[in-house]
């Protein structure tokens, strides 16, 4: 008597949905470029803005020339680096300074 096991190719975490192995993996990359650029234009409204503002207007450029699917996105992360600079611009312009505070 002998035993066979049938391991399956599609368990555990590294399993993925048909559509998502059909896809290349270029696209896949531009997706997460999409999520990360809306990421970091978000947190780029509180703090470094003049870094994380101009890098997720990049990522964002990036993933919209390369055809993300998250379209959507990307587009926010793309308005939101814009708005980190105009934020700081104008908190700079208040200040008279080349950096800023809240606390004036």
């Amino acid at each position: 008597m002998e035993l066979t096991a049938q391991a399956s190719t599609e368990s555990g975490p590294q399993a993925m949905d048909s559509k998502e192995r059909d896809r290349p993996v270029g696209r896949r990359d531009t997706d997460g470029m999409a999520v990360a650029s809306f990421v970091l234009g978000l947190l780029g409204l509180l703090v470094l803005n003049i870094v994380l503002g101009p890098v997720a207007i990049v990522l964002a450029s990036l993933a919209l020339w390369r055809g993300t699917a998250r379209r959507g996105r990307a587009l926010l992360g793309l308005g939101l680096g814009v708005a980190d600079l105009v934020v700081l611009a104008t908190l700079m312009s208040l200040n008279n300074s080349v950096s800023w505070s809240f606390a004036g």
